[in-house]
């Protein structure tokens, strides 16, 4: 009787899970229905199975977009027009303190129109679409780099405040999640209020940085960390972060951010 029983139970519960599992596709179907995934390029509405965690880009807009290509400046990863250049304009008259940095696609059109709604459309979601990209585009370098951590570049408490959520944080969060690396958000702290780098120029940039950054902690018990930003320019914002991690005892220092200007 115990063993009928024993059996009889156990053909309950699974019976129990299969209508739990039933019951999630049919809510998951639903929610696909009603929040279809969007390209993050364009915007538009892009059919994927909703079981799968592949976050998809249109084939027109992988056409159309401008993913940084060789020739590339060997420090910060600019795209640049002359194959037998090394260096971009911005490496060639200022040292960093990060020693490589890699990029997804130029800082322009598409790119540039899915970064603003990223940043100021609540578009959260486009974080996972970057990140897919970013770790299917230099997982190995991340490899070989042998990053121990990754840190996003920190919002000022304020500003983070006022936009609800920090674009570098989402993105690094979900490298972190698909290259099994832990992701340090809390390591560094943006203690000043500086203005956007989007309205001043290259020495301002500079200047406007300058101990905006402070370790939380005295020592950092890593060496090989990889910086995440959403938009790498002159290089001030990321060399501000790196100036910080160096002083805290960071010596290998790497940048990838998801768009990126031209080196020229």
């Amino acid at each position: 009787m115990r063993e009928n029983f024993g059996t009889a139970g156990f053909c309950g519960i699974v019976e129990l899970g299969k209508e739990h599992m039933r019951f999630n596709f049919q809510v998951q179907s639903v929610l696909h229905l009603l929040y279809p995934k969007r390209c993050p390029l364009c915007d538009r509405v892009v059919y994927t199975p909703f079981w799968s965690r592949e976050y998809p880009i249109c084939q027109a807009c992988r056409e159309q977009v401008e993913y940084v290509r060789e020739p590339v400046c060997k420090i910060c990863g600019k795209p640049l027009t002359d194959e037998r250049g090394e260096l971009c304009q911005d490496c060639a008259r200022h040292p960093h303190a990060f020693l490589q940095g890699k990029a997804l696609w130029v800082y322009r059109g598409l790119a540039r129109e899915s970064v603003y709604r990223l940043k100021y459309g609540n578009r959260r979601e486009y974080g996972l679409a970057y990140a897919q990209e970013l770790v299917r585009r230099y997982g190995d370098w991340i490899r070989r780099s042998r990053i121990e951590a990754v840190v996003p570049i920190p919002l000022h408490r304020k500003r983070r405040r006022q936009r609800g959520y920090n674009q570098a944080e989402i993105i690094a969060g979900e490298i972190g999640r698909l290259t099994g690396l832990p992701v340090y958000r809390q390591l560094l702290v943006r203690c000043i209020p500086t203005r956007p780098q989007k309205e001043l120029n290259d020495r301002e940039r500079k200047n406007n940085l300058k101990k905006a950054f402070k370790v939380a902690g005295n020592k950092v018990q890593l060496d090989h960390i990889l910086l995440v930003d959403d938009i790498y320019t002159t290089g001030s914002t990321m060399d501000g972060a790196a100036e910080a991690l160096r002083k805290a005892g960071v010596s290998h220092i790497y940048a990838l951010s998801v768009t990126i200007g031209r080196g020229y």
